[in-house]
């Protein structure tokens, strides 16, 4: 093929895309143009979905605009929206607080079941009764009794009885982020 028929089909080529381009670019943009607000696309304020999650959360049934028990002042809403601004009622059993535990030497922090520890500072192992031990979420490995727990690692404690404790000959104490039922002993 001669060299000047290269350079036209080439050019053709990229005359054709820009031309194909510039015809699907057009149709894209009046793919957008239904107007926020109108039926098509209608506006949800925050106090709709306020009401929609307490009508969830409640079963189905409408408790009214500022009726509910427990309700929250903390509200962030902006503005005049004219609905009931109230967050729904924490779920009672759902609470995540988290503690700070210290522990000593000599001590061992035991979770219940369902426990959450994150070993913050120093240097713990593992207590656990029989072969099973304690989930290292963090790294997706299970952590028997004796093993050393990884500082900054969420720990999961799914029975009774598992815990950490100081590691022996550590003068320094630990410090835990707990969530869920412990005990010191």
């Amino acid at each position: 093929m001669k060299p000047y028929m290269k350079v036209s089909l080439a050019a053709l080529a990229i005359g054709v895309g820009v031309w194909v381009g510039s015809v699907y670019s057009n149709t894209a943009i009046g793919a957008g143009t239904i107007q926020p607000g109108t039926a098509d696309d209608p506006v949800v304020t925050k106090s709709y979905v306020d009401q929609q999650i307490q009508k969830a959360l409640n079963g189905g049934t409408n408790a009214g605009s500022g009726s509910s028990a427990g309700n929250n002042s903390g509200s962030t809403g902006t503005g005049s929206t004219g609905g009931d601004t109230s967050l729904p009622p924490v779920v009672s059993g759902a609470s995540d607080a988290v503690e700070i535990v210290t522990v000593k030497p000599g001590q061992q922090l035991i979770g219940a079941s369902g426990a959450e520890f994150i070993v913050r500072s120093g240097k713990a192992v593992i207590v656990s009764e029989g072969t099973n031990g304690v989930a290292d979420l963090t790294d997706g490995v299970d952590l028997t009794n004796g093993q050393a727990a990884p500082t900054n690692h969420l720990l999961s404690f799914p029975r009774d009885g598992r815990g950490i404790s100081v590691l022996d000959g550590n003068k320094y104490s630990l410090t835990v982020m707990v969530r869920g039922g412990y005990s010191l002993k």
